[in-house]
């Protein structure tokens, strides 16, 4: 992401310092993490210390700090899916995409997260790729629906 898309985002926002969250969003939403040279930018012209940008950055699990994936696949381990297979699940994503929970290939293709719940119980194990939720998985599926994002 260039400075001048940075800037164009907080002139959006009227270089108003409560919308440093929603800046943040938009950043990561449009490059898919926020680079650490954004935070300078945002601190000159917000006037808020690059300190207290970087501590809300990291305080909310929403942004990443590294570059993600293309695609980023969700893996629920809350208890319904637990029981119902997912560290099988994660397991057969593991293997297909060769990175672990919070690792990003390096292709810059998939990044792989772990969630306490997606909120699709009924649905377990589930996989949730791009937004788009994947039910009653199985581990020999696993790779199969990550083809389709190839």
């Amino acid at each position: 992401m260039e400075n001048k898309q940075v800037e164009e985002i907080i002139e959006k926002y009227d270089n108003d310092p409560s919308a440093l969250i929603q800046i943040l969003l938009e950043i990561q939403s449009r490059n898919r993490w926020i680079p650490n040279e954004a935070f300078h930018i945002i601190s000159e012209k917000l006037g808020v210390p690059v300190s207290r940008i970087q501590h809300v950055a990291t305080f909310y699990k929403a942004f990443s700090l590294v570059p993600k994936g293309r695609h980023e696949i969700h893996i629920c381990m809350g208890t319904a899916c637990h029981v119902r297979g997912a560290p099988r699940i994660l397991e057969a994503v593991q293997n297909a995409t060769g990175i672990n929970p919070g690792e990003t290939d390096m292709d810059l293709k998939f990044s792989l997260e772990t969630v306490n719940c997606l909120g699709c119980c009924a649905l377990g194990p589930v996989v949730e790729i791009d937004g788009e939720v994947h039910g009653n998985v199985t581990p020999s599926e696993a790779a199969n629906i990550l083809e389709q994002y190839e």
